[in-house]
Parts: C-alpha cells; structure tokens; sequence
C-alpha cells in the first residue's frame, strides 16, 4: 500500500509572517503596506460603509414607520366618525326633515311685502280692542337683510296697567312674528301709564328683492 504523505504546516511560521506583515505599517501611505493589510483595510471600509448605510437606512425607516403609525390612528378615527354618521343617517335625515318644517311654518309667520298694511292695522286694532289710546304709532325704515326685511314701528300708548299687559300679550299672539322691544312705561295722568316702545314686524323678501339682494352680494364682498 502507498503511504499518504503527511501535511506538515507551520502554523507558527505562518502566524508570525502574517504578524510581520502589519508591523511598521506607514499610515499616511496605505498603498506601500504588503497584501494582507490592504485587504483586511478595505474589508473593514467596506464592513464600515455597509454598518453606517444600515443604521441611516433603518433610521429612515423608523421615521417612515412613525409617521404611518400616526396616520393609521388618524384613519381609524376618521372612520369612526363616519361609521357614526352612517349608523344615525335617518335620524340624521328625520332631523333635517323637522327642521325644514319648521323653518317653513316660521316663513308662513312672516307676512310678504302686501301683506304689511293689513299687519300694521292688526297692530293698531290690538291697542283700540283694549281701550288704549295711542300717542305714536310710526312706522321706522325698512332694513332688508340677506333673507327678510325688518320694520320698526315706534309705539307709544296710555292705558291702564292690565289693558297694557293685555295689548302686549295679543300683539304677541298675532298671526304674524311682531316683537315688542326696548319697553319703557311711566306714570301718566288720571293714574294711568304710558308705554313707549319699539314694535318689529318681519316679512320675506319678493322675488325681485331676493334677486337684488344677491345681485348685490358679490360688490359688497368686493369691497
């Protein structure tokens, strides 16, 4: 049979020419080192470069993360909201239903532009019906605002205490929306009182005046 030969290293000689290898290295001139510290000087550039990309790209990664963790709370609350909304929709829509119903009763309370002499003479009536003697009754300026027009009528009556409390309380049982505003009432004569105040009527605007008024809406915003 034929001997294997035997593998004889020196791992000693080999160790120690490695070592010498990175003995009196100059540092300011890396390209005159021997082999060994080149290589193992560009694995660990290359180790470093690698170590410093990772940590900058995981960095970037967290703030990317963070900033989707946020938004997927603000999601969740944006559909909880409108899941809420989804489950009250009818009750929503009877709500607006009510709503309109009720602004259009408060618009038939409102007397149109025609209508106001017959309101001013239920007024007038409301003071005579309850023996009220009437010192002023004036009708002030309109002031048309964006859906209605308001009229102040100065009122002044002498009466009897209750007969005053009574006209007040007819004229706000009127057909139509009247206010009584900025009450004063004095002594008079013979024991009775006198009642000045300021009577606010309402009424809708026309379709002429309705078509004016936003006609008008863009040059006052110019402004």
């Amino acid at each position: 049979m034929a001997k294997i030969p035997s593998l004889n290293i020196d791992f000693a000689g080999l160790r120690e020419r490695a070592q010498s290898q990175f003995r009196g290295l100059n540092p300011n001139d890396p390209s005159s080192w021997p082999a060994l510290p080149r290589y193992a000087l560009c694995v660990a550039a290359t180790l470093l470069v690698i170590t410093v990309l990772w940590f900058v790209w995981l960095s970037g990664s967290d703030s990317e993360l963070d900033a989707e963790r946020t938004k997927e709370v603000q999601l969740r609350e944006d559909y909880k909201k409108k899941l809420a909304q989804a489950v009250n929709l009818d009750a929503l829509k009877k709500q607006r239903e009510q709503v309109q119903q009720y602004v259009t009763q408060l618009e038939k309370q409102l007397p149109s532009k025609a209508e106001m002499d017959a309101l001013l003479s239920d007024i007038n009536q409301a003071g005579l019906g309850r023996s009220l003697q009437f010192e002023l009754f004036r009708p002030g300026q309109v002031s048309v605002k964006e859906y209605y027009a308001e009229l102040p009528i100065a009122v002044r009556v002498t009466g009897r205490y209750h007969d005053i409390g009574s006209f007040a309380s007819d004229v706000a049982n009127l057909s139509r929306i009247v206010t009584l505003n900025n009450l004063a009432i004095v002594p008079a004569r013979d024991g009775s009182l006198t009642m000045d105040a300021t009577a606010k009527t309402f009424r809708y605007l026309d379709t002429d005046e309705v078509a004016a008024q936003r006609k008008a809406a863009p040059a006052g915003a110019k402004k």
